[in-house]
């Protein structure tokens, strides 16, 4: 009987990338996996023809010879005609297909020595708030953090002075433990290391034998200037110490900018809303305003300016991060202050001025009423 084409086995064209392969494998796999077809003839070849092609297909050396000869590159003696020596060993690579399908959902890594490898610490987050002005110009922040460091009494191996951690009895030192399940093998993590490869037999008292004690630290963070909110500081090796002499997690500081009451920021730029009298939007005038970095800015306000109009202040934004890149700008939103608790002099003298305006005092005022009575005109 002629075996069947790898490429139709996997459903996929000769031209497939090494992605595409590894999805249409995984796919057909999860479908055809004897744990989900019991007892069913048909399903386990057909997961053994899978794994076959899939093994031929993701080597490239493989592939190569597969695409010019066939199947025949993989039969006869020696691996085939011409001895091109590619021969096929099932309960091989079999092994190597499965933990690349499975191995990351048991937790288990191919290669690099099995479980000898020592359990990382855990990452730690920290969250500090800190004010615009310190955003501004950055700082250094001092802060404490409870967590594990290394046992000192023990060096971090969790063994008694003058004793060390012995290779487990369960899988020999390698971390993992295998179980065969008719054709094929299940990898796990031993259970009695918990995939470290080691036990201890004499624990160190100071840390009952875990390599770590609880200490609270005091540590120095220089937080740049031009950080955001939400900012993410990243420092290596800060974290939880690993367990038996792992190595150490990561510490994150997350930064948040508590608001501001004189200030609102977009992105590099800074927005001020300042409010001036009515008899200064109306003549014009100057006003003083305060800026991010402690000093003061001289605003000139023209003749008739209206609420809500801004003034671009150029460089006096906030800088770019750490420093690097032009500063942006800062924007004046004025807001015409109307004038309240009046006296009867000053009343009888702002119905006096009305009185003396027209249209062209208030351009935007007139011309609204005019729309507004054509609207109502063309209703009736």
């Amino acid at each position: 009987m002629s075996k069947r084409d790898y490429y139709d086995i996997l459903g996929v064209q000769r031209r497939a990338t090494a992605d595409e392969l590894k999805s249409a494998f995984r796919k057909k796999a999860k479908e055809l996996h004897p744990d989900r077809n019991p007892g069913d003839v048909k399903s386990e070849q057909a997961f053994k023809e899978l794994n076959e092609a899939y093994d031929i297909l993701r080597d490239d050396q493989k592939r190569a010879a597969y695409d010019q000869y066939g199947h025949q590159a993989f039969e006869g003696p020696g691996g085939g005609p011409g001895g091109r020596g590619f021969g096929f060993d099932f309960s091989t690579s079999f092994t190597d297909v499965f933990d690349d399908l499975f191995g990351e959902f048991m937790g288990g890594r191919r290669g690099g020595g099995g479980g000898n490898r020592a359990a990382r610490g855990t990452d730690l987050r920290y969250n500090m708030e800190i004010s615009l002005e310190e955003a501004f110009v950055g700082k250094t922040a001092t802060i404490r953090i409870p967590g594990s460091i290394a046992c000192e009494a023990c060096g971090g191996s969790g063994a008694e002075a003058g004793s060390k951690p012995q290779a487990c009895p369960t899988c020999s030192g390698v971390g993992k433990v295998r179980a065969q399940q008719g054709f094929f093998t299940i990898e796990r993590t031993c259970p009695t290391c918990q995939g470290l490869g080691r036990v201890v037999k004499n624990p160190c008292r100071g840390c009952s034998g875990s390599g770590r004690v609880q200490r609270e630290r005091t540590l120095n963070v220089n937080i740049p200037q031009g950080v955001e909110d939400g900012t993410r500081i990243r420092l290596a090796g800060e974290g939880e110490a690993g367990l038996r002499g792992g190595p150490k997690g990561d510490l994150y500081i997350f930064l948040s900018v508590a608001p501001h009451r004189l200030f609102k920021r977009d992105g590099q730029d800074i927005h001020c809303h300042v409010p001036v009298s009515f008899v200064t939007a109306a003549l014009g005038g100057h006003v003083e305003v305060p800026t991010l970095g402690g000093g003061r800015a001289r605003v000139a306000i023209a003749e008739g300016t209206q609420s809500g109009r801004h003034f671009r202040l150029r460089g006096k934004g906030m800088p770019g991060l750490r420093g690097q890149g032009a500063h942006g700008d800062m924007f004046v939103e004025v807001g015409v202050e109307i004038p309240v608790h009046l006296t009867k002099k000053q009343q009888e003298l702002l119905r006096e001025f009305e009185k003396a305006t027209s249209g062209q005092n208030s351009p935007e005022t007139t011309s609204f009423f005019a729309r507004m009575k054509e609207f109502l005109e063309g209703k009736e």
